[in-house]
């Protein structure tokens, strides 16, 4: 089928509406730096169009009209011609690219009448595909930031820390065994370095012939009713206590804060673990820490430990409030309280050192079920005894 040679569209044959919204459209492409938009000035005298334009159309049954001469449409405007003249758009150049959609329309696109506006819009989408097309891909911010974080750590000779948050935001937590076990503490983080470099380090190895063997003064403890909550904190079964307890040693006195348990236990004497360790923190008014440890041998259950077990939580971070005044340490604590004393760490990441640590010579008694119990959630939680590096420890006689 032959094309038809009549002009796609002329401002003066529109809608004064319809002019406008093409007249902005031309701005619009000359804005965003697409192929320059011309106006056809039919019988203006003007500047000739350049070579490459599109020639201007045949009417049917007319002979070929001169070549009508182009004009920037800006001028067009600023000159208010579009009321006097009849002004046609032209696409001087094409696109470097186009998209599969803007090819699209354009050929199917067809030539239409002069009263039918819907071309202009078809060749409008057209333009509004290529510049898409042209558009800068989307920047993924999080793989900018990785890639900062890794080409940073590049420069300067340093790999990711160990301990740092991954992918989603997760903190690498401590453990007892594998990557994190007690061999890595100190690489975990740089606030666990003392985990690797400390010097007093606990727990440790008490070999009796070795120790300051004399007098010592005895341990006042002031133990009385109370209440607390039992926590899985995935490390270990801790208690928080709630209530008026308090150990008075070297001058000072200490409140009772928490208990909680490792097995086997961490301390050895003589080269020997008891199946479990219980462990009574206390902090003074000073913020100094001591630390009572209740060696936990197998025999007859412990009132107070089955206690605690009957209020046991079994997800990590789950808590149990246990009833008001059913905590008696008393029940804990064996007859003889003589002890071994040194200064020592926290055995748990960041290993603060300048704990003073009371470690009780004679095991209490618990029942092999209840070691069992809390060995099944449990099953090793005791960090390897470190170096006493000359240290004194005070056996008290």
């Amino acid at each position: 089928m032959k094309p038809s040679n009549t002009p796609i569209a002329t401002l003066s044959s529109l809608t004064p509406v319809f002019k406008l919204m093409v007249l902005g459209m031309g701005l619009s492409l000359l804005a965003l730096g697409l192929p320059r938009v011309y106006a056809a000035d039919h019988g203006a005298e003007h500047t000739p169009a350049p070579a490459a334009s599109k020639p201007a159309v045949k009417k049917a049954g007319t002979s070929p009209p001169e070549e009508a001469p182009l004009v920037d449409i800006k001028a067009a405007l600023r000159e208010q011609m579009t009321g006097k003249k009849k002004v046609t758009l032209v696409i001087s150049d094409k696109p470097e690219a186009k998209s599969a959609a803007a090819s699209s329309h354009s050929t199917t696109a067809k030539p239409a009448a002069a009263h039918e506006p819907e071309p202009v819009a078809a060749k409008a989408t057209a333009v509004a595909h290529a510049a898409v097309s042209h558009s800068s891909p989307v920047v993924n911010p999080r793989a900018s930031r990785e890639y900062i974080r890794a080409k940073a750590a590049a420069l300067t000779g340093h790999e990711a820390p160990a301990g740092s948050a991954d992918a989603h935001g997760s903190e690498v937590h401590w453990g007892y065994e594998g990557e994190n076990g007690p061999q890595n503490w100190g690489k975990l983080k740089p606030e666990f370095n003392v985990c690797a470099i400390g010097k007093r380090q606990s727990p440790i190895n008490i070999e009796e012939s070795a120790t300051l063997q004399g007098p010592a003064e005895p341990l006042q403890f002031n133990y009385t009713a109370s209440s607390g909550t039992v926590v899985n904190n995935g490390h270990t079964i801790q208690v928080d206590l709630a209530g008026d307890n308090s150990l008075t040693v070297r001058g000072s006195t200490y409140r009772l804060l928490q208990f909680h348990f490792h097995t086997p236990s961490e301390e050895q004497v003589n080269y020997r673990n008891s199946s479990m360790v219980a462990h009574l923190v206390h902090k003074n008014n000073e913020g100094q820490l001591a630390v009572v440890a209740v060696l936990l041998d197998p025999g007859v259950a412990n009132a107070l430990i089955g206690k605690v077990w009957t209020y046991m939580p079994l997800d990590t971070n789950d808590r149990v409030r246990m009833p008001l005044g059913i905590i008696d340490m008393n029940e804990l604590l064996p007859k003889d309280q003589r002890y071994f004393q040194f200064i020592g760490s926290l055995t748990t990441p960041p290993c603060t050192e300048g704990v003073l640590w009371m470690v009780l010579k004679q095991p209490t008694q618990l029942s092999r079920e209840q070691i069992r119990m809390f060995q099944q959630l449990f099953p090793n939680n005791a960090r390897p005894v470190q170096p006493v590096n000359g240290r004194p420890v005070r056996q008290a006689q």
